[in-house]
């Protein structure tokens, strides 16, 4: 069976660009893979929302990210993009965080330049490392893997703090440390965007992050521009948020729900997401006596 890094590996080397859908629990990135899409994305955002309830201000640990990583690459069993911040520290704790990872069964991370602590790419109040920091951190990172194909993804939040040159002046220095791909963030015009797969000679990555600073384009349009893959953090989190609202403002106002039946997943199809019938299964298999055996009535 193939790893999930040598398959993203086989998808980003091909010329269609990679969809990676973002979630931050391990039941979304199940409906990811239903949908039929060949990878995904953990967000770091959405990861703060749903553990914490906070935005993504630099309050998540290693441990937290990595738990949650986990628990989403074996639930979709297609290859894993995963946000890991600043890498928790230099190059030592990049290190650790790498071989993290890489045991959750994640294929790529990606490692960002701000200081400690970090915010959200589309967020004010960012701060940087020195180049030749990160250079040692995506030095450490490639070095740390056990598996070749892991991808190290090398971000760069420069643009809107030293401008859009030395943005490109730090991802040139992070592909010659060994960066697998890069992600330069907040880039606001075709223009700017079309110069980062042109100007370097790995892949880039695309963030399709919904703050209305970074064009909205269409997949077909990302991948004119030569981006290998794009990532949507945060789009499904917020579909749900509204779901909840609706529902919640129906409870609310009339208290019944009969009213939005129609509008919500099935109860049968809930379970047979979650994979029931092959709990079922298992436990004939293993000789659970069938009054016992998990099932959707009573």
């Amino acid at each position: 069976m193939e790893r999930p890094t040598t398959t993203l590996r086989r998808l980003i080397a091909r010329p269609r660009l990679v969809l990676a859908p973002g979630v931050a629990d391990a039941m979304n990135a199940r409906i990811v893979a239903r949908e039929g899409f060949e990878a995904l994305y953990m967000t770091g955002s959405g990861t703060a929302a749903v553990r914490l309830g906070l935005p993504d201000v630099g309050l998540l640990t290693m441990s937290e990210m990595v738990d949650n990583a986990q628990r989403i690459a074996e639930a979709a069993e297609i290859p894993l993009i995963a946000d890991a911040d600043t890498g928790y520290g230099g190059p030592i704790n990049v290190i650790r965080t790498v071989r993290s990872y890489e045991r959750a069964g994640v294929a790529a991370i990606h490692i960002e330049d701000q200081q400690w602590p970090k915010r959200c790419g589309h967020f004010a109040g960012k701060t940087l490392v020195g180049t030749d920091e990160m250079v040692s951190k995506i030095k450490a990172a490639v070095d740390a893997r056990h598996d070749a194909d892991f991808i190290v993804i090398a971000r760069t939040d420069a643009y809107s703090v030293e401008g859009f040159d030395a943005a490109l002046e730090r991802a040139g220095r992070y592909v010659e440390a060994g960066a697998d791909m890069i992600f330069v963030e907040e880039l606001r015009t075709g223009e700017q965007l079309a110069e980062v797969p042109r100007r370097f000679g790995i892949p880039a990555l695309y963030n399709m992050g919904g703050s209305g600073k970074t064009p909205f384009l269409t997949a077909a349009e990302i991948e004119k521009l030569g981006f290998r893959v794009v990532i949507y953090p945060n789009f499904i989190m917020r579909a749900a948020i509204h779901a909840a609202q609706t529902v919640l403002r129906e409870l609310k106002s009339t208290g019944a729900l009969q009213g939005i039946f129609e509008k919500l997943s099935g109860w049968e199809e809930r379970h047979e997401l979650l994979r029931m019938s092959e709990i079922r299964e298992l436990e004939k298999r293993y000789g659970v006596d069938g009054r016992a055996r998990a099932g959707l009535e009573s």
